[in-house]
């Protein structure tokens, strides 16, 4: 065969260059563009939006899903002219809501369920969930609680569901982890490695409180996780989470009972390693030393936010000013807000300083 010329060559050259060069652009245009619709997809996302109310050392947590219905968990203290009930209205409507379409009642102590008499006579609620009956019989404050609870549910104004560990809510997808005194007996999806935290807990005498009974629910959005137990105690806690860790890892840990050292182990709370860790104590309850100190030497911990300034805390244990919602001083109702984003990355409101705090993707 005949040598192909230098011309052919040279022009074979050029037309391949031409078509590279063609190719790239192409290639290029095509990714910038897949990039810009998915960077316009995760703007137009709507957030899992949760309020952290301030009920003094109680709990009232608002979830408000991207596609509408809301879930309030617990609903503060009973009296005080209503003023738990107030509060969480208050929040309700800056979240644009009308009505609550699910109260979740932890269990049945007067700083979590106290208060839901007063919130039903002033917003409308679809659907109680609960852990069932009571069993703190020798309480008075707890009976008094339990019995204004089914005074209402006899109006047969309300839908009620007894939630049992493994059942998923009809709201967010959250699965129940506890209720009743009761466990999940297999990890939840990705969870059931052993836990070397179980060895940094000591052992803790059995509750025989309503505390123990807590309807606790693992939410998962996306690639957010949440975790809140309500008041479970260090015994329960221990079941849960050793040897084996049933719950995996979380992004956002509810911290247990208010930061009592009656809960948040290391067991759990280094077993579950939370990026934050928002605490719902008050001045005078909750935000205990001991239980600040637990969560603040848990592994890849970023911050710790709180409602309220611990007096016992202190200087040594409270988080920096920006980070707490009413310091030391009158009391003025502000709330935290978080609003999740199904990537897995967040961000914390403070309505006191009007900041808020991104925190990426892990």
């Amino acid at each position: 065969m005949g040598r192909t010329p230098p011309s052919a060559r040279k022009f074979s050259s050029v037309l391949r260059t031409l078509f590279a060069k063609t190719l790239g652009a192409i290639l290029i245009t095509l990714f910038s563009a897949g990039s810009a619709i998915s960077a316009h997809a995760a703007d137009d996302e709507k957030p899992l939006r949760v309020y952290f109310i301030d009920v003094e050392g109680g709990q009232a947590t608002l979830f408000v899903t991207p596609d509408g219905p809301s879930l309030l968990i617990d609903t503060g203290w009973p009296d005080n002219d209503g003023r738990d009930a107030d509060r969480i209205v208050a929040v309700g409507k800056k979240a644009g809501l009308a009505r609550i379409n699910y109260v979740l009642i932890t269990h049945y102590h007067s700083d979590h369920v106290g208060g839901l008499p007063q919130l039903v006579a002033r917003i409308p609620v679809d659907t109680f969930i609960d852990h069932g009956d009571n069993r703190e019989t020798g309480v008075a404050s707890t009976l008094q609680n339990w019995t204004a609870y089914q005074e209402l549910l006899a109006t047969q104004k309300f839908r009620h569901i007894t939630a049992k560990p493994g059942d998923i809510l009809p709201v967010l997808h959250a699965t129940v982890v506890s209720s009743d005194g009761a466990l999940i007996q297999s990890p939840l999806p990705g969870a059931g490695d052993p836990n070397p935290a179980c060895k940094e807990s000591q052992t803790q005498p059995l509750d025989q409180t309503e505390n123990a009974r807590s309807l606790g629910i693992f939410i998962t959005f996306g690639n957010l996780n949440i975790l809140d137990l309500g008041d479970l105690t260090w015994d329960k806690e221990m079941q849960l989470m050793c040897p084996a860790n049933k719950l995996g890892k979380v992004d956002i840990y509810i911290v247990s009972h208010h930061g009592s050292p009656q809960s948040g182990s290391p067991a759990l709370v280094h077993g579950v390693e939370p990026r934050v860790a928002i605490m719902d104590n008050g001045a005078k309850k909750g935000g205990s030393s001991s239980a600040w100190e637990i969560i603040k030497h848990s592994p890849h911990l970023e911050d710790i936010w709180q409602l309220h300034f611990s007096i016992e805390g202190g200087k040594d244990h409270n988080a920096a000013d920006e980070y707490i919602a009413n310091p030391d001083g009158p009391d003025a109702a502000n709330y935290l807000q978080l609003k999740g984003n199904s990537d897995g990355s967040f961000t914390i409101f403070n309505s006191r300083t009007q900041k808020t705090k991104h925190y990426s993707t892990r």
